[in-house]
């Protein structure tokens, strides 16, 4: 219980203290390059920019709040190969000179210069170059001088997010990453395909006015500049962290509907074993709700304990996942841990052991004295549809079919976990099936962000499927000491250990494979109330991942009762009937 409730609580944990932890990378970012408070930019309505918009995107230099600005720098697309890999370039054209705002940051190498480029930082890593390597564009061979970072625009692949027109469908299938060269190799570059457009970096009196500044002088007119505010620039530089954040918190929510099964197994069974503490404490005079309390408190406090662990677990993990990657300088160090996450974490940390323990306990509280003292097996119920209905199967078949009705409650929460879990497993393959479509397939580049994703939901889809397990054998050994007379009864009858062992797996096995193929809708749904926060869609992954989730599922559900349900019916016939 107590390792269950830990795991849930540490992913809550992480899910909310990522929230807006990049700001610092990219503040830092933004002191060290100058960054602009809003960038401006015209394209081309009918290829050349016009003098008309050139005019209007440079008037901009005087607006009231400008104090300072850099460009209009041309900017063109090109076709880059390096190293045997194509992909595409945006190119802005710089001055030798430094400007005064936004002059990215060298991490590596120098400044532009004729016949060589600068990368942006995470572009480079993705292509796996770096300073002193050739290149070409369009064709035309450079030398790469330097690797850079900047706050002016977001890092690859997210570039786009501040205005791209690719014209080309060779250049148009992959995502763009950023190069500066000189302003006359830009020209160059230029096409009637590909004309130049221009970005002009502006610093603002009051930089916090950017998105007013931004709406006050951005127009719906095609040949009108664009403008753009840092904030919005920062809030892409750190879509990573706020995916990660999106989901831990889906996790967070998953593993604890997973923890509310595991506890209420572990409290059933429990409660089960303590019948004659009930009934001593009522003969020495506790009400049932005192006694009710009783049960309630053990668990309470060791939720709290596991709130603490949580806590701790997830301040701990959170510096690894508060990376925004190669874009931005710096790292946003340890999250805060403020009071409302804490509170947060212990409130559905109780709330889960409530939910579970409330049952159990109220009914250990309405047991009778007496019987509680005699503590005598509970007689299971007897469904006669069910009897007859399983009288025609094999013996395996058959006591898996009656040991599953006589403890319904007990089989819903084995179909509930696997159903939770498949689901976790489904949405993840839809955004892995998603980020193929949308990238991995067009693109010879490796996606930043998709590879640290997949390394959240790998660590996500590892503990789902770890606290399912543990459900799946927690549920089974339940079963198979609830069942040990009754097992023990069958075998006296005739039934081998071999036939009781495959009854005890099969009772957990049917609700498993009802429990996958309701997790399968139930994996559309999770991702479908979540595409919204992610601004995303829903692709359909292959039938056959779909399946093999299904028949994996039964198969691992099969293999893991194995060992409990043989153990139990390896047990001693006459040793069990004298007991009971």
């Amino acid at each position: 219980m107590l390792i269950t409730i830990t795991a849930a609580s540490a992913a809550l944990t992480l899910g909310l203290i990522l929230h807006g932890v990049t700001s610092q990378p990219y503040a830092h970012t933004r002191a060290a390059t100058r960054g602009p408070d809003a960038v401006a930019n015209v394209f081309p309505n009918g290829p050349p920019v016009s003098a008309r918009q050139l005019a209007e995107l440079t008037a901009l230099d005087h607006a009231r709040g400008v104090t300072a600005h850099s460009g209009p720098y041309p900017v063109t697309w090109a076709l880059l190969r390096a190293h045997g890999i194509t992909a595409s370039a945006q190119v802005e054209g710089r001055d030798e000179a430094a400007a005064p705002v936004d002059q990215p940051k060298l991490t590596q190498g120098s400044w532009v210069r004729p016949g060589e480029v600068v990368i942006e930082r995470s572009f480079a890593d993705a292509l796996g170059i770096g300073a002193g390597v050739r290149i070409t564009l369009n064709g035309r061979s450079f030398r790469v001088a330097g690797v850079a970072v900047t706050a002016a625009f977001p890092p690859y692949p997210d570039i786009c997010a501040a205005g791209c027109i690719i014209g080309t469908n060779q250049m148009a299938a992959n995502q763009p990453g950023l190069v500066w060269t000189t302003r006359a190799a830009a020209r160059g570059l230029a096409t009637t395909v590909e004309p130049l457009t221009y970005f002009l970096n502006l610093k603002l009196a009051h930089p916090g006015s950017a998105d007013s500044f931004a709406s006050a002088h951005d127009s719906a007119s095609q040949t009108a500049p664009s403008l753009l505010g840092w904030q919005d620039i920062s809030q892409d530089d750190g879509i990573v962290v706020q995916k990660e954040q999106l989901v831990m918190m889906v996790a967070s929510w998953l593993l604890c509907l997973l923890a509310v099964a595991s506890v209420a197994v572990l409290v059933t069974g429990r409660v089960a074993d303590q019948f004659r503490r009930v009934g001593l404490l009522k003969a020495v005079g506790a009400t049932p709700g005192l006694v009710a309390m009783v049960f309630l408190a053990e668990y309470l406090v060791l939720a709290l304990l596991a709130a603490a662990l949580g806590l701790t677990v997830g301040r701990l993990v959170a510096p690894l996942l508060t990376s925004a990657g190669a874009g931005l300088l710096g790292t946003a160090g340890a999250p805060p841990m403020t009071l409302a996450t804490v509170g947060v974490v212990a409130a559905v940390a109780l709330a889960v052991a409530a939910v579970a323990t409330l049952f159990p306990a109220v009914r250990a509280a309405r047991t009778s004295t007496v019987p509680a003292l005699a503590d005598a097996a509970r007689p299971p119920r007897r469904r006669g549809w069910l009897v007859a209905l399983s009288a025609q199967f094999p013996a395996p078949l058959l006591l898996a079919l009656r040991l599953a009705g006589r403890r319904p409650r007990r089989v819903l929460l084995s179909v509930f976990s696997v159903a939770v879990t498949v689901s976790g497993i489904v949405a993840v393959l839809i955004v892995h099936a998603h980020d193929d479509l949308r990238f991995s397939a067009a693109s010879p580049l490796a996606d930043p962000r998709i590879e640290r994703l997949n390394q959240v939901m790998m660590v996500f889809t590892v503990a789902l499927v770890a606290l399912a397990a543990v459900n799946a054998l927690l549920i089974t050994w339940a079963m198979v000491v609830d069942a040990r007379r009754s097992s023990a009864v069958a075998r006296a009858l005739g039934a081998t250990p071999g036939q009781v062992s495959a009854g005890l797996s099969g009772a957990q096995v049917l609700p498993a494979l009802i429990g996958a193929l309701l997790g399968i809708p139930g994996g559309f749904g999770l991702v479908e109330a979540v595409r919204h926060s992610a601004g995303s869609t829903i692709t359909t992954p292959p039938i056959w991942w779909l399946a093999a989730v299904v028949i994996g599922t039964v198969a691992v559900v099969a293999v893991l009762t194995a060992v409990p349900a043989r153990i139990g019916a390896r047990r001693s016939v006459a040793v069990v009937l004298q007991t009971e």
